[in-house]
């Protein structure tokens, strides 16, 4: 009975030690997030993670919610400190600067062994690799398309959308006429306006900055004639869309709230747009009841837009196990549940117009080089006043921003001398 009783006790010690083992054991991964928690896809995450810390006992992963004005500069301070986040959202912008700083975790070695890679669109994928490399994962995809007020259209005697820019224009004198009201809507400034721009340039064969024999980038519009007549054509554009009146002259100066805000309800016919319109189609039934959604009208070829917002994962002691939270959040099962409608796999599209009409676009998205872009990005964006707001002749600015673009690159150390 003694050595009975000394067993069950050895037996009860050991079985202590492996449970303070465990909880010694377990990982706390930080993931910075920017989201509104009484969204549908934060409640929806928020599950996802429980369900993922469930699975995974020895993982714990912390949420911080982070203002996304404030996300880049916050991860930025905590990078130079060296205090980063196992994990955290991101814009696709922050690729370059990120990667510029060593901070981020090479995900090429995990990704050879994943068997969702192949479910994930190409070019997301290429977005986020620099020289080879896998250096983030696409979270989800902000693909734009043309929404379109159907209605409007109708009354102005337009039967289908406009494909091409000068359709646009044309398309918006009719419904100017008959509406009285503008037939498109732009985000003359912030974060959204140099998104809008990369997109026309694209369309316009004019290349932001092009990668060259040494693996660094340079604008050469300067030096080829033909692109800087193509970057010309885009800011003619946005003069064009001024002078007949296809804008309102306030536009100049809209972010993207403003933009979104007006489409919502009516204000302008026709705009460029993401799959987030479907929450503001939700608040505003009677005035988005007509809204349909096609490929944006083009000059020389059909591009959009895609905006990635990633997952960057930051080099540190979890490396392992914030690619195992990492990829969970790419499973087909996460991202039916939380990114239904702008999933970045090719096997999860929701059949209503804000999955489908925009998924289906996907394969004609651009994206910024994957250079620090923070001065680019500013430059783009004054770029745009410049023709809007001081009048200032097309090719003039065409020829500025791309030396200001070179002028940024070779601060950064990212400049071609090729």
């Amino acid at each position: 009975m003694k050595l009975l009783r000394i067993g069950l006790l050895v037996g009860s010690l050991l079985a202590s030690c492996a449970a303070l083992t465990v909880r010694a054991e377990t990982v706390n991964l930080n993931f910075w997030v920017a989201w509104d928690p009484q969204q549908a896809d934060a409640i929806a995450a928020t599950k996802q993670i429980a369900s993922f810390e469930q699975s995974h006992p020895n993982i714990k992963i912390n949420v911080q919610n982070i203002a996304f004005d404030a996300l880049h500069d916050k991860l930025i301070t905590s990078i130079a400190g060296g205090d980063a986040p196992d994990l955290s959202w991101g814009l696709i912008e922050w690729l370059g600067e990120l990667n510029r700083m060593n901070a981020l975790v090479d995900l090429t070695p995990y990704a050879a062994r994943w068997p969702d890679r192949a479910q994930i669109y190409p070019n997301a994928l290429k977005d986020v690799t620099i020289d080879g490399k896998l250096m983030a994962l696409p979270h989800y995809l902000g693909i734009r398309a043309l929404l379109y007020h159907e209605d409007m259209l109708k009354k102005a005697g337009i039967e289908a959308p406009p494909k091409t820019w000068d359709e646009l224009v044309s398309d918006s004198e009719k419904i100017r006429k008959a509406t009285g009201k503008y037939g498109f809507g732009i985000a003359g400034t912030g974060v959204r306006s140099p998104q809008e721009l990369l997109m026309y340039l694209a369309q316009s064969n004019a290349l932001l900055a092009r990668r060259m024999s040494d693996g660094k980038y340079r604008n050469t519009w300067g030096d080829d004639p033909k692109e800087l007549a193509n970057a010309t054509k885009v800011f003619a554009f946005y003069k064009e869309l001024l002078d007949k009146q296809v804008i309102a002259p306030e536009a100049s100066s809209w972010g993207y709230e403003e933009e979104d805000t007006n489409s919502a309800l009516g204000q302008y016919a026709m705009v460029i747009d993401g799959a987030w319109m479907k929450s503001r189609a939700e608040q505003n039934p009677d005035k988005m009841k007509d809204v349909k959604i096609t490929a944006p009208p083009y000059s020389q070829k059909p591009a959009t837009f895609l905006e990635i917002n990633p997952f960057y994962v930051f080099k540190g002691k979890h490396q392992q196990e914030a690619w195992e939270f990492a990829s969970f959040m790419l499973s087909k099962d996460y991202q039916s549940a939380v990114h239904q409608e702008r999933s970045p796999r090719e096997d999860v599209i929701s059949p209503t117009k804000w999955g489908r009409d925009f998924m289906v676009l996907a394969p004609t998205g651009v994206g910024f080089p994957p250079v620090a872009l923070g001065s680019i990005t500013r430059a783009m964006e004054e770029s745009i006043g410049l023709v809007l707001l001081k009048k200032e002749d097309p090719q003039a600015v065409a020829q500025w921003l791309g030396k200001a673009i070179n002028k940024a690159l070779r601060q950064s150390g990212e400049l071609s001398s090729v």
